[in-house]
């Protein structure tokens, strides 16, 4: 077992900035298969989730690269970051004047990585372990950064946040075009070329759009 979660972040991490959104440094991993095979080897337990919150995925930094760039959308605001990972979309809105920000994450390692990966940055985040769908603690905006690569998943996703962009409150997604990606109900705000890494995306640049989730039909 693991028994000291932050220590094993550093241990398998290296601090750096973040390609798109380099105001942020981040606690990111330099390949993906050796960490996963690593947190199963220490915690004994195979068929874990790959380590997402070891890296900067390309939704991440298109919807962290908006936030900074249009601080309005978070300022003096109660801000969720939805399937947090690193923490790279709640540390964005924290820097751009969120009166609160709060990460969640199903991986507990996630929990540990915001953490670390707020301190770095001199910002305050609530990092939780659990699955947030169908609760409502009245935040004012949502952030939700690569969400819609299954397609339970994004269901899930859409039934729970559409009555939330109904009531007029900024649900807003990064994703790079997914498969499971529902453009019938989103809004374009914006489009970035993302520096990813080929290992985990398969180019080396991804475009990547912020949508917005409708109000209606």
């Amino acid at each position: 077992m693991i028994a000291d979660r932050a220590a094993f972040v550093r241990a398998h991490t290296r601090l750096m900035p973040v390609p798109h959104a380099p105001e942020i440094a981040l606690h990111l991993a330099d390949e993906a298969t050796a960490l996963w095979q690593k947190t199963e080897e220490e915690l004994g337990t195979i068929g874990l989730p790959p380590p997402f919150w070891a890296f900067a995925w390309a939704g991440g930094q298109a919807l962290a690269r908006y936030v900074l760039d249009n601080p309005g959308v978070v300022r003096g605001r109660r801000v969720l970051d939805v399937a947090t990972g690193s923490g790279l979309v709640a540390i964005a809105a924290a820097k751009a004047g969120a009166a609160e920000v709060t990460g969640v994450d199903i991986d507990a390692f996630a929990e540990v990585a915001v953490g670390l990966n707020a301190g770095a940055n001199g910002v305050t985040v609530t990092a939780r372990t659990g699955d947030p769908s169908g609760t409502d603690d009245g935040w004012d905006v949502i952030l939700a950064g690569d969400i819609c690569y299954q397609r339970d998943m994004t269901e899930a996703m859409m039934a729970w946040l559409g009555p939330i962009a109904a009531e007029g409150r900024p649900v807003l997604i990064g994703d790079p075009g997914r498969t499971y990606l529902p453009r019938e109900r989103l809004v374009k705000l914006a489009e970035y070329e993302v520096p990813v890494t080929r290992a985990l995306e398969d180019l080396e640049i991804k475009r990547t759009a912020v949508w917005r989730l409708r109000q209606g039909p």
